[in-house]
């Protein structure tokens, strides 16, 4: 069946064997839905759009000072220890020069919970994703008023899956796949790709720090890892940064009170490489993801109990 899905538009097949799809549910059909609705959203392209204009005029010297960076931590912090118990392991590993922070992604939560718990100084940007950060009108808000935010489209794997099930002659899915493709930004073009790294590369080298997530995804289980992605270690080699792994422990399923650990691991150290071969990027995500799974629980259990406002703080947060 021609769906009129253009593949190299949306995604490789190279890319598509190496993403874990779930089957298309009514869940994943809304949740695709729910991030078409987010890319036509104006307001919400209008708030991207701002945020990674800021990002390029930091990166390129000119006056945009975000948020005080212990004014950001206070509130965010504020927030979250009323909600959660968190524990902090070895915080002295955070460098005080530039690096890149890497933890593994349980939830939307996530970067909120690092920027909380590490210092002010240097002031760390999140590398996330555009629509998950700009969907709603107080994270708009929010993210306006502290800044640090570089905002990355890509689509999702719930996109993805129901662009998959247009291909395998599933009839139900195909004017939802073709306005996928037609209205949601992927971020691959080679032009995006060039303005992001020269974002990243001028804000590690003005003295600030990065947050990303190498899984590029949101992982499936506490104490698993996905496949790491090479932008994490390209951007240290290119940059000559040390990369801080750390193991975000009970976020995917959040309550109220819930425990939640974050354990910093040993900065890794690479020479620097403006033009990183294939082999030096392999060596810097086969460390990474060594380090990651030596900090993860290898037996996670989850609490078992009343767990108060559960469904209200994950719809609240994790959407």
């Amino acid at each position: 069946m021609d769906t009129g899905l253009d593949e190299g538009s949306i995604t490789s097949e190279n890319d598509r064997q190496q993403i874990f799809l779930p089957p298309v549910t009514d869940a994943i059909i809304q949740r695709a839905e729910e991030g078409l609705a987010a890319a036509r959203d104006r307001e919400a392209k209008e708030s991207v759009r701002e945020s990674l204009a800021n990002a390029e005029a930091m990166a390129q010297g000119n006056f945009h000072k975000p948020v005080n960076g212990e004014l950001r931590r206070l509130f965010i912090r504020t927030i979250i220890h009323s909600l959660f118990r968190v524990k902090v392991e070895y915080p002295e590993r955070i460098p005080q020069v530039p690096a890149i922070l890497a933890p593994n992604h349980l939830s939307h939560f996530d970067p909120f919970l690092i920027l909380s718990e590490i210092p002010a100084n240097p002031f760390y940007y999140i590398l996330g994703d555009a629509r998950t950060l700009y969907n709603k009108w107080w994270k708009r808000g929010f993210l306006s008023w502290n800044g640090g935010v570089i905002p990355l489209d890509r689509l999702w794997k719930e996109e993805l899956a129901v662009i998959e099930g247009a291909r395998k002659n599933r009839e139900d899915l195909v004017d939802l796949a073709q306005a996928i493709a037609q209205d949601v930004p992927n971020g691959k073009s080679l032009q995006t790709l060039r303005r992001l790294d020269k974002i990243i590369q001028g804000i590690l080298s003005r003295g600030n720090g990065m947050l990303i997530f190498p899984e590029g995804k949101l992982g499936t289980a506490e104490g698993e890892l996905l496949p790491l992605k090479k932008g994490v270690a390209i951007y240290a080699l290119r940059a000559g940064v040390p990369i801080v792994p750390v193991a975000i422990i009970g976020s995917k399923d959040l309550y109220f009170r819930k425990p939640i650990t974050l354990r910093f691991g040993e900065p890794l150290i690479f020479p620097q490489s403006q033009r990183p071969k294939s082999s030096e990027v392999q060596a810097v995500l086969d460390a990474l993801q060594a380090a990651l799974i030596d900090l993860l629980p290898s037996n996670y259990q989850e609490q078992k109990g009343i767990k108060l406002w559960r469904n209200f703080i994950n719809h609240a947060l994790l959407c």
